[in-house]
């Protein structure tokens, strides 16, 4: 017996709407574990070890916070920010092994489960990012596209 053809439309329809449905119902769930979670991104011993020297510097303004973030721009369509700026009202704070940071949530969903790792060596030396969000990254390390 043959199906009509408003049938089967039908049924791919509701298909189609249910896994849309359960895509946003999985994304809704990755936003509130973001939320909720103690920090949205890992520093390595190193890197909290860097920050703790940088603001033990003589002449460091103790007012401004770590503030971890994203702005556009780059060779990937996005660049880290990663500097010590006073808190604004949008702004979340976090305190991670005593360093204290700030972070737009607005810029969480592209920097959750991020590493911040400080890299000492005489051939690379600086901070860096593991992003697991970061669908490309450039060869800067600073860069990056989702």
């Amino acid at each position: 017996m043959l199906r009509r053809p408003g049938r089967l439309m039908f049924s791919l329809l509701v298909r189609f709407i249910s896994h849309q449905f359960y895509l946003l119902l999985q994304y809704i769930i990755f936003i509130m574990q973001i939320l909720t979670s103690p920090a949205p991104v890992n520093f390595t011993e190193g890197a909290l070890s860097e920050i703790k020297r940088l603001m033990n510097e003589p002449g460091f303004d103790h007012t401004k916070l770590l503030r971890v973030g994203v702005k556009g721009g780059g060779c990937s369509g996005m660049t880290y920010i990663l500097d010590f700026e006073n808190q604004s009202d949008k702004d979340e704070f976090f305190e991670v092994d005593g360093v204290p940071f700030i972070l737009n949530p607005a810029h969480a969903i592209y920097l959750a489960g991020m590493q911040i790792h400080w890299e000492g060596g005489l051939n690379s030396r600086g901070f860096t990012f593991t992003n697991p969000n970061a669908s490309k990254t450039c060869g800067c390390g600073t860069s990056f596209a989702v």
